[in-house]
């Protein structure tokens, strides 16, 4: 065990033993200290949160979003280890989807078409697949493969203890796309975390006046199978974390195009619904990486730092 996979244990172990407010307490210092460091993944967030609010924001309002936005995604963090200790009724409780989409998603898994829901890396991910488990609906997700590989199988089974089937984006007996195609008939929602390409074969979109790779995996899925996709937008309440899912986006005719240019099409109508949600709540953007292509060369387009967990992914 290496001291990254050594630390995570620890977190899990030692933030689950205390109580939730010593612990948030923590973590609230602890992202105040990240915000006063100003470290690369601090730099990032700040130019990432710049796109999102535009030029006009004075700097001493950008701090204090900035401030916001490490607070939330320590909150994350915080709440992501203590969610393996966590009841049923506990799981159900810390999470809250607005009601037209729980309808939704309700009838979906009952008519046996299933869903996929395209995510942004925004408020508790984790507990919105864990509440969807904790309802009884079945949940199939995809998380990319990371080293050490003895970290990777502790973020699989900790996901799996929720109730969700991760599939790996490469390495599995069979192709995730195949799996998630069989799943969707089944009646299984899958959610898939569309805000970043992870694979560098992505698909160019707009999002905020630039331009930027986002997955082709929940557009492709949704094509292949004709299941309801849906953008999420995900944040954080007081007391709860929070989501509310768009109306189905509608899916290009096959006759407009080819495949390729069909994807294209949704994955922007994709983009356009991710950028919608995390405007209206970009304190709860946990995006410390790059975003966007003319960030390129900028010193910091190397390896994900590991602060950022591997995270379900819309490359399938």
């Amino acid at each position: 065990m290496n001291l990254t996979e050594l630390g995570y244990v620890a977190g899990w172990r030692l933030v689950r033993a205390l109580p939730r407010p010593v612990a948030a307490a923590a973590f609230r210092v602890g992202a105040d200290r990240a915000h006063r460091a100003n470290g690369r993944g601090t730099a990032r967030l700040r130019a990432n949160l710049r796109r999102v609010v535009g030029p006009e924001l004075p700097e001493t309002e950008l701090d204090d979003l900035l401030r916001r936005a490490l607070r939330s995604y320590a909150r994350y963090w915080m709440e992501a280890f203590r969610l393996p200790a966590l009841s049923r009724e506990q799981i159900l409780a810390g999470f809250r989807l607005d009601p037209q989409g729980v309808r939704w998603l309700a009838a979906d898994v009952a008519a046996g078409r299933g869903a996929v829901v395209a995510l942004p890396h925004a408020g508790n991910w984790d507990a919105a697949g864990a509440w969807v488990a904790a309802t009884g609906w079945p949940i199939t997700t995809v998380a990319e493969r990371l080293k050490p590989e003895g970290l990777y199988q502790r973020f699989l089974a900790f996901r799996r203890s929720l109730g969700m089937e991760i599939l790996p984006t490469h390495g599995g007996e069979r192709p995730a796309f195949d799996v998630l195609v069989e799943r969707l008939a089944a009646g299984t929602v899958v959610p898939l975390l569309a805000d970043r390409d992870l694979s560098a074969r992505g698909v160019e979109v707009d999002f905020f006046g630039g331009r930027t790779r986002m997955p082709a995996g929940p557009a492709l899925l949704a094509i292949r199978t004709g299941a309801p996709l849906y953008v999420a937008s995900l944040w954080y309440e007081a007391d709860v974390a929070c989501a509310a899912l768009s109306e189905p986006l509608p899916l290009p005719d096959p006759a407009s195009g080819t495949l390729d240019q069909r994807v294209r099409v949704l994955t922007q109508r994709i983009a356009d619904g991710l950028a919608a949600g995390i405007a209206r709540h970009p304190q709860d953007w946990h995006m410390l990486q790059r975003m966007w292509l003319d960030q390129l060369g900028t010193g910091d387009d190397g390896p994900r730092p590991v602060d950022t967990p591997p995270a379900a992914t819309g490359t399938v």
